[in-house]
């Protein structure tokens, strides 16, 4: 198992014309983060050092153009392109979808080859990054395609965790989306990751109900009791710690979420806007459920601020964090879980 110190983080850059850049050259322009880990940022050096002359920041960057000329105690940025690029803040434009693809992708292959030991995302945006070789939503679905397990997205800040049952789809999509085979698979899928990921024996997990009040036993929709109470019941009488369905207004409205480890939202908005009220621009997108870790800030590209220098890096600095205390968590968990007789006589 490695030490903290030599965690090999793997960054994709985003949107060339977003804050990607600037959130990350801001979070490691502060040399103590390279006592916790070793950045690998998959873009092209001249470009980040454009960015970070017109931002004025001073992050020293050691450009390498092999994987293997990674320099422990270094922000190393890999160059998988030579061309240069123009830049243009704030723009919506095919070009910067185009290497932001690039980038991520050939991040999401050293992850898979295990050249990285994590991944951070910079944000992109999901409308420009669309072309006959990139048919996703966003990174969640990429990489639930390219890696082992079944993706699930976990919003994070300290011990407020909210999962989702559906994400990135319509909201008239929803209600057909709730199957109690999907109900259990992502609630199992939570529990795993509240387990070996973030160190809790016998997590306890709300799930939200997907219509008003619960849907008032029928009068405002069936789909909590037919659907949703069922597979709540089914993994409860097999032994998970799981609840609900809650109506998700007075949930959050009196603070209930404090009594549990996750809370499981039925749909991307129902969890989102509640998790970003309460975490202040600190939480941390993290895709649970994978044989891999990646995380990453919970905002988007913001166009509007990109480029002037003001963009708080909080969230993703939170995210270089959270990546590396998951995979701290995550191999003590495989250790101890290959040999528990030997650790319980240990402590005998």
């Amino acid at each position: 198992m490695k030490k903290a110190e030599n965690i090999i983080v793997g960054i994709s850059i985003g949107d060339l014309n977003g804050i990607g850049s600037e959130v990350i050259l801001k979070t490691f322009d502060d040399s103590r983060m390279l006592e916790l880990c070793t950045p690998v940022i998959f873009a092209n050096v001249k470009v980040l050092s454009f960015m970070k002359k017109s931002l004025g920041l001073e992050t020293p960057l050691h450009g390498i153009d092999q994987i293997n000329q990674i320099v422990i105690g270094k922000v190393n940025v890999l160059n998988i392109w030579k061309e240069s690029v123009d830049i243009n803040f704030g723009t919506n434009e095919d070009n910067a979808g185009k290497y932001a693809i690039k980038s991520f992708i050939a991040a999401t292959k050293a992850l898979k080859e295990n050249q990285v030991d994590v991944l951070v995302t910079a944000p992109i945006n999901k409308y420009n990054i669309q072309s006959e070789e990139f048919k996703f939503p966003g990174h969640t679905d990429y990489l639930d395609k390219e890696l082992e397990g079944n993706a699930l997205m976990l919003m994070i800040q300290d011990t407020l965790r909210v999962g989702l049952l559906t994400d990135h789809i319509p909201v008239n999509d929803v209600a057909k989306q709730l199957t109690e085979k999907v109900i259990v698979q992502k609630i199992e899928t939570i529990k795993l990751a509240l387990t070996q990921d973030f160190g809790i024996n016998k997590p306890k997990i709300a799930v939200l109900a997907l219509n008003p009040h619960a849907g008032d036993n029928g009068v405002i929709g069936k789909e909590d009791d037919e659907i949703i109470k069922p597979a709540i019941k089914k993994l409860f009488e097999k032994g998970t710690l799981v609840f609900g369905p809650f109506p998700a207004d007075g949930f959050f409205g009196n603070s209930q979420y404090e009594k549990y480890d996750a809370v499981i939202a039925t749909y991307h908005d129902q969890g989102l806007i509640p998790f970003k009220t309460l975490s202040f621009g600190n939480g941390v997108n993290y895709t649970a459920g994978l044989n891999k870790i990646r995380t990453s800030p919970d905002h988007g590209t913001a166009y509007e601020i990109a480029g002037k220098g003001v963009a708080d890096y909080n969230s993703f600095k939170e995210a270089v964090y959270t990546a590396i205390d998951i995979y701290n968590s995550r191999n003590e968990y495989y250790e101890i879980s290959k040999n528990p007789l030997k650790t319980k006589e240990k402590q005998l």
